[in-house]
């Protein structure tokens, strides 16, 4: 697809930013630091530009993009959260176009369920004035409420934080498995291009990948993958001020031992742009998006390190025919049939197999609290962690 002179104006900007990081680290940049540049720095990363991301005019649609019944049914599920507790509070991460966001404060104040604040914690300047001027359009009489964040708050609070599709966007490292050893794969420069470049991995990569061999089932020669070495810590610094509630996590991937199966051969690195899906990380930087599945197992480990117990981990499918997403869908659709009929083929969007419904799963994590958790109860999938 043709860049604009714009689009080319900012890749190339990102590129020699980028060229100059990994000369200036003697050649060599990890995958990880690449990645974490790519989608971040200041300005030039993906997540700091302007472009627009999630829609049909951007990059991927999200669920909450696809239908106001995602937020809803999370909502369902918040409140259940928001009730047992006294004057709680939401955070949601990443909060995206801002449409979940809205969706379930609407759906809150339908139940006289609202929080006292709804923070989001976003690192896109663009996207919180792209999140904010929605939610002045939308819910203006509940602006007062929301409040965006440079990093989790320092205060103890009670309440949910909430991400969706915000652990498949944190920063990867890529490796390839060898009968004699394992190589890091990192990225280096080769003629003015950006390309892999394998070193022998340290002793912390080569322990974590031996873990993942186990649980995989073992791999051929030259298997390439990738894990997440700062899953625990992130999870842990952006939830570790909720003094009691749920921590809610929606993103696609699988547990473990079906993540590294022998078949995956190439891993699960994806790049978007304007809805094209390739596995090339080094075009279009600063323009498109990279994403790895998440390893729910890791997740799950996460929990117990941060102090959480695990409380429910199932499909998106699963997820929102337990909190009751037909009673939803005509609650939303009142007596309008057209309306109703494209909520339905909304809901197939969010539910088929073939579709999220399975690709993505739901986990809760609960501290201090014992309630009932309609969405994680048709299956319970913690099991195969």
């Amino acid at each position: 697809m043709m860049l604009s002179e714009a689009q080319a104006e900012h890749s190339a900007l990102a590129h020699r930013h980028l060229a100059e990081q990994i000369a200036a680290a003697g050649g060599w940049l990890s995958f990880e630091q690449f990645m974490e540049l790519v989608l971040y720095a200041p300005g030039l990363g993906y997540y700091s530009g302007g472009a627009q991301k999630l829609g049909k005019g951007g990059d991927f649609t999200t669920a909450p993009e696809i239908s106001s019944l995602f937020g809803r049914c999370v909502a369902l599920q918040c409140a259940d959260v928001l009730r047992a507790l006294h004057a709680p509070s939401i955070l949601e991460i990443g909060a995206g176009s801002g449409r979940l966001a809205a969706d379930i404060l609407a759906r809150l104040e339908g139940l006289g369920q609202l929080p006292e604040n709804y923070w989001i914690l976003e690192v896109s300047a663009d996207l919180r004035e792209r999140q904010r001027a929605l939610l002045e359009e939308r819910l203006p009489h509940l602006l007062e409420r929301v409040g965006w964040l440079d990093r989790p708050p320092d205060a103890p609070f009670d309440g949910v934080v909430l991400a969706n599709e915000v652990l498949d966007a944190l920063p990867v490292a890529r490796f390839r498995w060898r009968a004699n050893g394992v190589d890091e794969l990192g990225v280096g420069i080769d003629d003015g291009n950006f390309a892999w470049v394998a070193r022998p991995a340290n002793a912390a990569m080569v322990q974590a990948c031996r873990r993942l061999y186990e649980a995989g089932g073992g791999w051929d020669e030259g298997y390439v993958s990738e894990y997440c070495p700062r899953t625990a810590a992130w999870t842990r610094a952006v939830t570790q001020s909720l003094r009691s509630g749920a921590v809610l996590w929606f993103d696609y991937g699988l547990p473990r031992a079906a993540y590294y199966l022998p078949e995956r051969h190439d891993g699960t690195l994806v790049c978007h742009y304007r809805h094209r899906v390739s596995g090339d990380p080094f075009v279009n930087v600063g323009l498109q998006d990279i994403t790895a599945w998440v390893d729910f197992t890791l997740l799950a480990e996460a929990s117990r390190e941060a102090g959480f117990e695990l409380a429910g981990f199932t499909t998106q499918a699963h997820f929102l025919a337990g909190v009751g997403i037909d009673r939803e869908m005509r609650l939303a659709a009142g007596e309008d049939e057209n309306r109703f009929a494209r909520l339905a083929q909304q809901a197939r969007q969010l539910m088929l197999p073939g579709e999220m419904g399975e690709r993505f799963k739901a986990m809760v994590w609960l501290r201090g609290l014992e309630i009932p958790l309609p969405g994680f109860e048709l299956l319970d999938l913690r099991h195969t962690l």
